[in-house]
Formats: C-alpha cells, structure tokens, sequence
C-alpha cells in the first residue's frame, strides 16, 4: 500500500503575520532605506569630483536624501502594519457601561469574620509546635 503525501493546509484564516515575520520585514526596509543613504554621501562625493552641470542642485537633492531618509527609515522601522477588519471594528464597537456598586454606608455594611478557634479576653493565640521527630538508630 502506497502512502500518499498530504497536500498542502489550506490557509483558512486572517490571522496577522507573526511578530517575528514583522520584525524581519521592518529590518529589511530599514536597512534599505539606510543603504540608500550611503548611495546618496556617495554620489554627492562622485558629483563633486566630475563637477557636473548644475552641481548645487545635485548636491542639494543628495543632502535631503541623506537628511530626509534616516527620519523615513526610523519611522517606518517603528510602525505596526495596518490594523485587520477585525481589530477595527472592535475600537469602533461602543462600549456598555458598567454597571455602578450600590453605594452603602459603613453603618450598614455587615462584615464577616471567619475565625477557627475563639480566642478569650486576656487569653494569647498560640500556634500549635510540632512534635519533635524521632532520633534515627544507627545500627552499626
């Protein structure tokens, strides 16, 4: 008899990536963004040697890339993916208020106090000891 390798599990729900997949994929764009960064100090220096045409505006494009991109990357690094259908119709779903405790004064609120032995006026609660434990025989 012939086994037959199991297909595939079918993915039957909208559960969100798990943490981990998220951190990775924030990694990876920070990363990026910041390897563009580089990209940029090093054109900006290549432009200056070959001092091309316009060369201020050149420089000026890749000054804001290496301002503007570690603020970009350090913002996207950070943030949580869109929240799901799900998590947004729960923030939108009203809530019911609880209800109030009934508020009573201390005149008529009855305490209950559980006691196992009843101590007397001038009587001390002693804690019952342990018996001592037998002396071990050696047999020698």
């Amino acid at each position: 008899m012939v086994k037959k390798q199991p297909e595939r599990p079918v993915l039957i729900t909208d559960a969100a990536r798990s943490q981990d997949a998220q951190f990775r994929s924030r990694q990876i764009r920070y990363v990026t963004m910041m390897g563009m960064r580089a990209v940029c100090l090093i054109i900006g220096a290549i432009l200056i040697s070959i001092r091309p045409p316009l060369l201020p505006v050149w420089l000026v494009l890749c000054a804001a890339g290496m301002v503007f991109l570690p603020w970009a990357a350090v913002l996207i690094a950070n943030d949580r993916p869109p929240r799901s259908k799900a998590e947004r119709a729960a923030s939108e779903r009203p809530e019911r208020p609880q209800p109030a405790l009934a508020e009573h004064s201390a005149e008529e609120v009855e305490y209950l106090t559980i006691d196992s032995d009843v101590v007397g006026e001038g009587e001390r609660w002693e804690t019952p000891t342990r018996p001592e434990p037998a002396p071990e025989h050696r047999q020698a």
